[in-house]
Parts: structure tokens; sequence; C-alpha cells
């Protein structure tokens, strides 16, 4: 039988996804930083203080990819509104380290995050990607997401590769 093409590989020991936690914070901030410097992750040119992570996230909907122990991805989500309107509406994250991609870490999260996300009452979650990271948007059409919309020439790059630039952002979306 062929292996399942969205199993989690690892590098000999035991890959999970677990609840984030302050001592996962380090780890979650180095993979957030080596996002940041492959230019196509956010307009961001550095990782927040955990202090500024741990308060804009919603502590009940974040978790950690890993891999032996050591964290090689995580996914999160922000409020986007205060208006109780908006409760159920969130913006979400996800990273990956550059050794764990194309193993299936992104999609595990993504999973589990939509599964905590339902079970929490959220029934929308949304986020921006740079049209020019295929493989973030790859992740997201297989988890469902769909494209509602662009925001054009929405920043300048200010680091990475594609520094000087003006990047449109498109708007992910996906209904629970």
């Amino acid at each position: 039988m062929p292996p399942d093409p969205h199993a989690l590989t690892s590098r000999g020991g035991t890959l999970s996804v677990a609840p984030m936690r302050p001592a996962h914070a380090s780890a979650v901030l180095d993979v957030l930083a080596a996002g940041i410097a492959t230019g196509l992750a956010t307009f961001e040119p550095q990782p927040p203080t955990w202090d500024e992570f741990d308060a804009g996230h919603l502590p009940e909907h974040r978790f950690v990819a890993l891999d032996d122990g050591d964290v090689v991805g995580w996914v999160a989500v922000s409020p986007v509104s205060r208006r109780r309107v908006y409760a159920g509406v969130v913006e979400h994250s996800v990273y990956v380290a550059p050794a764990a991609r194309g193993r299936g870490v992104g999609r595990a999260l993504l999973e589990r995050l939509l599964a905590s996300a339902r079970d929490g009452g959220i029934w929308t979650v949304q986020g921006g990607v740079f049209p020019q990271n295929a493989a973030s948007l790859a992740l997201h059409a297989a988890a469902g997401f769909r494209v509602v919309g662009t925001r054009e020439r929405l920043g300048l790059m200010a680091h990475g590769p594609l520094a000087g630039t003006w990047l449109d952002v498109l708007l992910l979306e996906k209904r629970l």
C-alpha cells in the first residue's frame, strides 16, 4: 500500500501537534524569524517579543508541531475585531521551520486549528498571503480556504528578496 500523502514525516522520532505553551516561546519566535527571512511571509521586519505575541493571539487556538520535542511549526489566531458581532471571526498565521517544510506539518497544524476553531464557536478563519508564496497558497487550498479578494499594493516589502517591492495580499477565508 502506498504511503499516505498527508501523513507527517519525522526525522526519525515522533512528530505531533500540541497546544502552544510559554516554554515554546523562543522556538516559536525562531520559526517566525525564519519565515520573515524568506521575504514571502509577512511585511513585518522582525518577530515581536513573546509578550506582544502572547497578547495578540487567542491562547485556546495556538498549537505547535513538535518533532522529537523540537518546535518545527506553529499556528495561532487573533481576533479581527473587538465588536461582539465579529466574535466568531479570526485571522490566522501558520509558519513551518525550513527543515520541516514539505512534510505535512503545515497541513497538520491547519487541521488542528480548524477543529479547535469549530469546537470553540468560531465560524470564519481568514488570513492574508502574498501571491508569490505558492507553497502557502497550495496549503490553504488543500485545507479548503478560498480566495475572497486582493488588497492591491498593500505594503512595501522592507526585507528579503522582494525588498523595495509593493506587494498585493490575497485574502483567504474558510467558513466553518
